[in-house]
């Protein structure tokens, strides 16, 4: 299922890509993330992300940048700002995106210990990473089923609708599923 196909009224939980797109202005799925973002704005959806969430969100954002602003290769890039972190103070995309998350409408919820042990279960029980994990113990303490995400791993989880930007996962380096 697509962004498009989002009942209205549906709480949604945004994982990081769809928000990395937005900001991102990314050439094939900026435009519908930053519809589905807009349709937070507008009251017609509630969105939902967790603290992890948003800085992974901001982390992929940071090196989206360096990749851009100084041309370097993606491979190693958190090594390269390591090794080069006055170019660190440089960098804002991320630094915007953070401030203007919770004025989009969107809520963010915290990643408690007893969910971090959720997720580990979730880890075994679904075949997902930890930070998918984390998405998933979040969204069912919470009670919510729909996701956007890009990342055809959430798939596997009985009782999450994923909806995608459009029919077919991709991905950039730096941006991720």
């Amino acid at each position: 299922m697509t962004f498009a196909q989002i009942p209205a009224g549906a709480a949604i939980f945004l994982d990081a890509n769809t928000l990395v797109y937005h900001f991102a202005n990314h050439p094939n799925f900026g435009a519908v993330c930053t519809q589905l973002v807009k349709r937070i704005e507008q009251h017609q959806l509630p969105g939902f992300i967790s603290t992890h969430v948003l800085s992974e969100i901001a982390h992929r954002l940071m090196t989206l940048e360096a990749l851009d602003r100084f041309g370097w290769p993606p491979a190693g890039i958190a090594a390269r700002l390591r090794k080069h972190h006055a170019e660190i103070p440089k960098l804002n995309v991320h630094v915007e995106a953070i401030a203007r998350i919770p004025l989009l409408g969107i809520q963010v919820s915290a990643v408690t210990p007893l969910l971090v042990e959720a997720a580990t279960l979730v880890s075994q029980q679904d075949e997902l990473l930890m930070g998918d994990s984390l998405i998933v113990a979040l969204m069912q303490a919470h009670g919510l089923t729909n996701l956007a995400s890009n990342d055809a791993d959430f798939d596997r989880v009985s009782g999450l609708t994923r909806y995608a930007p459009c029919g077919v996962p991709f991905s950039l380096p730096g941006v991720g599923p």
